[in-house]
């Protein structure tokens, strides 16, 4: 068994004295494991690090052993590492997508925008809304979609303030009624046209973490969210004050 591609290196672990383990996130193959050896040397150390793009080979005997890689580079991301933030983003990217991610399942799409957001990390830009937005894939991705359209009670898509806890479908002002404090506040940057009650970011993020608690980790994966996705959002939301 065989294959060539690109792929991103999200895990990283030590096996025996000389080799390591990696997994890697690729559009073709999904999230795949693979053993390098002499992975653990000074020099393949910054190469195999999470984050870094590279060009591999895999083969095995078998379609379900572990496989070996080979890795060559393709893409260094240096600024990843070079800034608190970057690297605050990546270990959460990284640390959701092992998380969530069944091995061998491909998710062209996810890959597209993971590789895309860690390029605006490792630019320095403004990606905090990237982030917002690719966690959003994510749970599109793990069938766990949020319809934000229109409006579940009133089938408006104007005024669309709320997001249900339990439905992840958007509310209007006039769906809401009485029971807008039990809803999620649906902010602007995700099309919101409602009274937010403060920072858009943080509303966005906090509807996000409520289904990737709610439905990925308590009703799909069964253990709790990755600890670095909890330090990234007090991370973003610190330094955004509005």
């Amino acid at each position: 068994m065989e294959w060539q591609a690109e792929g991103t290196v999200i895990v990283r672990r030590a096996h025996g004295e000389n080799a390591v383990i990696i997994e890697v996130m690729t559009a073709e193959f999904g999230r795949h494991a693979g053993l390098v050896p002499g992975g653990a040397s000074r020099k393949r150390a910054a190469l195999l690090q999470p984050g870094s793009r590279l060009s591999l080979r895999w083969r095995a005997r078998l379609d379900d052993q572990l496989g070996i890689f080979t890795a060559e580079p393709a893409r260094a991301r240096p600024g990843l590492l070079a800034e608190p933030l970057a690297l605050a983003g990546l270990n959460a990217v990284c640390a959701m997508l092992a998380f969530a991610l069944p091995e061998r399942d491909a998710h062209p799409g996810l890959a597209l925008a993971t590789e895309s957001l860690l390029d605006r990390m490792d630019q320095g830009a403004d990606w905090a809304e990237d982030y917002l937005h690719w966690e959003l894939r994510l749970l599109d991705e793990m069938g766990l979609g949020l319809d934000l359209h229109d409006c579940a009670v009133t089938g408006a898509r104007e005024g669309l303030a709320y997001v249900s806890p339990r439905s992840g479908r958007a509310v209007s002002r006039q769906g809401a009624g009485e029971w807008a404090d039990r809803l999620l506040p649906l902010p602007a940057l995700l099309g919101g046209a409602g009274d937010n009650r403060g920072n858009g970011l943080a509303e966005g993020l906090a509807i996000t973490g409520h289904f990737l608690n709610a439905r990925l980790a308590h009703d799909l994966v069964g253990k709790p969210l990755p600890a670095a996705r909890d330090r990234l959002i007090r991370r973003l939301i610190d330094v955004r004050p509005e």
